[in-house]
């Protein structure tokens, strides 16, 4: 069970109820009417708990449960212990995370504006909002109704902000339109100067970036990512977009829609990523490429090329993901290869 201190947990619901949030076939005669109080991992679950089972790796762990209801594919459904309930999905993940967001759902917006932020006369603030303490809020800044300010960030002049999105602690936004239902972790920093110079014999001479970052809707930034803004055409995050914590995203990149990006990716400026494009923890992208739609960069990646829609690459400079598997692997037979 979710710490109370910390989370708010709300049902009970049946099973009927679960089923039908969950978009899953109840398995077998189960009692409809069973109620469930919460979720649980499936080594921690009790009996009015609900667990899940989407990785083989924990089978063991789902065949010891003590879940009271489990959601599974369709091929778990014979080797589930005695006594479980399933409900059955073609993505249990998914439908697991329908049932997790119901017992626990968004927390509502409690309007407030704290004595101690400063909000600039021409702010436009709609309402609901809440707005905590040491927020600052700049000139013709507009924010939505239903967003969320944290403490101690900073909303520059003009930036737009859409309904119901929330602003972290400590995030500088400026030069920015962002849109609704979006959320920013703590830390980021979004709209600061693109790194733009002209190199010479008298050393660099700085660029003006005269761009935005246009950030579309449902869009979530992790934690101390950084997002330069364009240096003459903007920066472009794309609506659903899921980009983690420390991340840096170059001046005048342009992502598509829900493009996923991990940890410590480092995307170069002027790259164009096509739709629902993966790029794995550490991948690092090169400036002024194309990566297409559907494409996956693995953990690591050093891409250096255009990659076409759908292809997955890996390895430094990265390659088709076979030939990189087979290189690998060449490698480590020639190392295990006793000399002589």
């Amino acid at each position: 069970m979710a710490d109370s201190r910390f989370f708010t947990v709300a049902g009970p619901f049946t099973l009927a109820e679960l089923a039908k949030i969950a978009g899953a076939t109840p398995a077998g005669t189960v009692d409809l009417d069973a109620r469930y109080t919460d979720v649980a991992p499936l080594d921690h679950a009790a009996r009015d708990q609900v667990s899940f089972l989407d990785n083989r790796k924990y089978f063991t762990a789902f065949l010891a449960s003590q879940a009271g209801v489990c959601i599974v594919a369709p091929a778990m459904v014979d080797k589930a212990p005695a006594g479980m309930a399933l409900l059955v999905a073609a993505d249990p993940y998914r439908a697991y995370a329908r049932v997790a967001q119901a017992f626990y759902p968004a927390a509502t917006v409690e309007p407030w504006r704290a004595p101690t932020a400063w909000i600039d006369p021409d702010a436009r603030i709609g309402e609901p909002c809440r707005i905590e303490p040491g927020a600052v809020i700049g000139a013709r800044a507009e924010i939505g109704p239903g967003c969320v300010i944290g403490a101690n960030a900073v909303i520059g002049e003009g930036v737009v902000i859409g309904a119901g999105s929330r602003i972290g602690a400590h995030v500088s936004l400026s030069h920015a339109l962002v849109g609704r239902g979006v959320t920013i972790q703590p830390g980021a920093r979004i709209g600061q100067d693109g790194f733009g110079f002209a190199m010479g014999p008298e050393g660099c001479l700085k660029v003006p970036q005269l761009g935005r970052v246009i950030i579309g809707d449902a869009v979530e930034i992790g934690a101390n990512t950084t997002i330069a803004r364009g240096a003459g055409p903007d920066t472009v995050i794309g609506d659903g977009c899921m980009i983690d914590n420390l991340v840096q995203i170059g001046h005048n990149v342009h992502l598509g829609r829900g493009c996923v990006i991990v940890a410590q990716v480092g995307i170069s400026g002027s790259t164009h990523f096509g739709d629902f494009v993966a790029a794995g923890g550490q991948a690092g992208i090169t400036g002024h490429l194309h990566i297409g739609s559907g494409a996956r960069l693995a953990a690591q990646a050093g891409v250096m090329r255009d990659v076409a829609p759908g292809e997955t690459v890996g390895g430094a400079p990265a390659v088709p993901m076979a030939e990189w598997l087979r290189a690998s692997a060449m490698i480590g037979r020639m190392a295990r290869r006793k000399p002589g």
